[in-house]
């Protein structure tokens, strides 16, 4: 047994996000200002957009790129049920419902395939051509309406792609889809820094999809962090026009130079917007953060590499892969249990491993298993077989950059002292053990 716990996820801080925050104190302007705005401008070019905008999560993130999207009261917003609670409750701010795609096994994404089903077949309900859907959350539909605003026609509007554990969706067939059936994509990125598609940076894609926006969040425990933030990243002018506005009340969008040397105590109100502007305590961090994040990507792809090599081979465990043309951002990674090969449950595994000081955590519950999806649009579990398989045998392992290859090894070592203990003896009989 380890002599200390190890916690599931600790930021990497040192001395650099140390000197960014002091020189923010000192220089007197804590909200939002000219840190903020340097964090942006070197965020974008990072990853490679025209417009990057500074929020206070990527909850707020989502919610601005799909009010610039246009979607409204009725409007259907097509994402996946594996995932966390911000990327379908953005939906619902707007009166508008979630429409649920089952995932691929090997990454836990969004379905391209289930993906184009969905929406030839959720158009087909919507003009009355199809009495008896197919697709579980085309089915729903029903249930959906229920709770729909009276008047306005439903439309699907939009699709919210989930890059779950930093490992990218199939961007080319879901930009294909999107182009087709005229839909803005946004994609929810929270896990997704620096993770790359076909080259190019997640947040920088070039797509043909002219409405489409990616939020990340630099949340606590994210692979960048400015301890509570997000960032939106976009090349459409005017989407970030309008997300720079909204995110402060409305407010013109030169609002918070009103405090600076060149500023004017005058300002109008455009529109009712909301308060999720990223302060520039926050920024520091993120300035700070943004300079040694490939160092510490690189890290997480070396302790990515440890865990799989000691353990593919393992018959009770399935380890993560890598699809062709993807660089994985590895903010998470996740191991699925063979659990026919185990005399005891995901839950006993997971405490097993806390009793050998190792944290670990589960990813996602999906969210058509829980209590307000079921009662509100009638979802069951077995709506979406993968995500529920999937889920019931997943545990994230810890892999962040402050890990040393001592506390890997101790994983390592604990993860295989309760196969030793746990795993059917038949199986290792087959595989020659």
């Amino acid at each position: 047994m380890r002599g200390h716990f190890l916690p599931f996820a600790v930021p990497d801080l040192d001395e650099g996000e140390l000197t960014q925050v002091r020189e923010t104190l000192d220089s007197g302007w804590l909200t939002t200002g000219p840190r903020a705005h340097l964090f942006e401008d070197q965020f974008r070019d990072f990853v490679g957009s025209r417009f990057a905008v500074s929020v206070n999560s990527c909850t707020a993130a989502l919610h601005l790129a799909l009010e610039a999207a246009g979607v409204g009261p009725n409007d259907l917003v097509i994402t996946t049920p594996y995932t966390f609670a911000a990327t379908a409750e953005v939906i619902r701010y707007f009166d508008a419902l979630p429409v649920f795609v089952d995932v691929q096994a090997e990454t836990l994404n969004i379905d391209p395939g289930q993906l184009n089903d969905v929406i030839q077949e959720t158009r087909r309900v919507l003009e009355g051509s199809v009495a008896s859907p197919r697709m579980p959350g085309v089915r729903r539909l029903r249930g959906l309406m229920q709770h729909a605003r009276i008047g306005g026609k439903p439309t699907i509007r939009a699709v919210v792609p989930v890059h779950i554990a930093g490992h990218p969706c199939d961007m080319g067939a879901i930009n294909s889809l999107a182009f087709e059936h005229a839909l803005a994509v946004i994609e929810d990125a929270a896990h997704a820094f620096p993770a790359g598609y076909q080259g190019q940076l997640i947040g920088g894609l070039e797509t043909p999809i002219e409405r489409s926006a990616v939020c990340f969040s630099f949340y606590a425990t994210k692979t960048l962090t400015t301890a509570e933030g997000g960032m939106i990243t976009t090349n459409n002018e005017k989407w970030a026009e309008r997300c720079r506005m909204m995110r402060l009340h409305g407010i013109s969008t030169d609002a918070w130079k009103r405090y600076s040397a060149e500023g004017s105590w005058y300002y109008e109100i455009m529109e009712s917007g909301f308060k999720y502007n990223m302060p520039d305590i926050l920024a520091a961090l993120g300035l700070a953060q943004l300079k040694k994040s490939i160092v510490a990507w690189k890290r997480r792809q070396e302790i990515a590499k440890q865990y799989t090599d000691a353990l593919r081979e393992e018959p009770a465990l399935q380890v993560p892969t890598v699809a062709p043309g993807v660089d994985h951002a590895w903010h998470l990674y996740p191991i699925r249990l063979n659990l026919a090969t185990l005399t005891i449950s995901r839950a006993e595994f997971i405490n097993a491993l806390k009793a050998d000081n190792i944290g670990t955590s589960v990813h996602f519950i999906p969210l058509h298993l829980h209590p307000y999806y079921k009662k509100t649009f009638g979802y069951e579990p077995a709506d979406f077989p993968i995500a529920l398989r999937e889920y019931g045998r997943e545990i994230s392992l810890p892999i962040y950059s402050r890990m040393t290859d001592h506390d890997v090894h101790g994983v390592i070592l604990a993860i295989k002292r309760v196969l030793e203990r746990h795993t059917a003896k038949t199986v290792y009989e087959v595989v020659g053990y």
